[in-house]
């Protein structure tokens, strides 16, 4: 989280990860339809952030019904897409600056699940700018969900985003609380109301496609040093997925690294009652009169 307003170098690495990640948002979600693997939305959604810009923030995330976060295709995953709530959320980055935006694509016909979260969005997003305490943006987000008849995911938040850290302060709660910061000029954050036909608890599930650097130490074992390079020299601190790893014997160094407290495994977020979840988000600059949507 940054606090006064943004040089414009920075202020432009922002936009253009923004813009970026609008582009293939849009173009993956044309691509989710039944009978089209995960996996090859996935990996089209990455390359072509590769494409055209510095790199991933993150793995694409593909959270299907009651999966919340977290949900990236392993290396050798074949499913397809079914009568589903397929929710996309995908990560850009710009010299490290983080663009983070989600959009759910409804295959299970509850399109009113999808609008709520969207809504929720817009109404956040109207609230955002100086001085405005987080808790009054969760407030709208829980208004406009508890609308519509369904549930905010209680346990889950916007977060702040900053060079080389895909979450950060302030905590923007998706419900409304006494507690919270006040939003400052400069502040980056990622918007991103879930709603859920669930009871709003979401919980660990036991697979892990993503991980990220958690400790640098030294390692002994050969192929778990040569995947903590890869790590350090290609994504630094910003999460990845097992898959994009080189080599026969990665997946066992990853689990080695894990058991070591080097790297940091996110395990599947699923509703708690087995329930649908849609999500919105956008990420936003807050400004002197409000904020600036960079991934308008």
């Amino acid at each position: 989280m940054s606090h006064g307003s943004l040089d414009d170098e920075t202020m432009e690495k922002y936009r253009e990860a923004g813009s970026v990640l609008r582009q293939v948002l849009d173009e993956a979600a044309e691509k989710v339809e039944p009978g089209v693997t995960q996996l090859s939305v996935a990996e089209f959604a990455e390359d072509r952030i590769r494409e055209l810009a510095d790199g991933c923030a993150f793995p694409a995330n593909i959270s299907v019904d009651e999966e919340a976060s977290h949900a990236s295709p392993g290396r050798d995953d074949d499913t397809e897409f079914g009568e589903e709530m397929v929710c996309l959320d995908c990560g850009v980055h710009v010299d490290g600056y983080i663009a983070d935006a989600a959009v759910t694509v409804d295959l299970s016909g509850t399109p009113e699940l999808v609008e709520a979260a969207e809504e929720a969005l817009d109404a956040a997003l109207d609230a955002v700018g100086p001085g405005v305490e987080t808790g009054e943006v969760g407030a709208e987000i829980e208004d406009v969900i508890r609308g519509y008849g369904y549930t905010p995911v209680l346990n889950l938040s916007g977060h702040g985003v900053a060079q080389w850290d895909a979450h950060t302060g302030p905590t923007i709660p998706n419900r409304g609380t006494e507690r919270g910061v006040e939003l400052e000029v400069g502040d980056v954050v990622a918007i991103e109301p879930f709603a859920t036909t669930g009871s709003g608890k979401v919980s660990e599930g036991t697979n892990a496609e993503i991980y990220s650097l958690e400790n640098d130490r030294s390692v002994r074992n050969r192929a778990a040093r040569q995947v903590l390079d890869q790590v350090k020299d290609e994504y630094k601190t910003l999460p990845f997925a097992a898959r994009w790893l080189e080599g026969s014997r990665s997946e066992m160094a990853v689990r080695r690294l894990e058991q070591q407290g080097v790297l940091h495994g996110y395990p599947v977020l699923k509703e708690d009652d087995g329930e649908l979840i849609s999500q919105a988000e956008h990420t936003v600059v807050v400004t002197e009169d409000g904020c600036e949507i960079i991934t308008a």
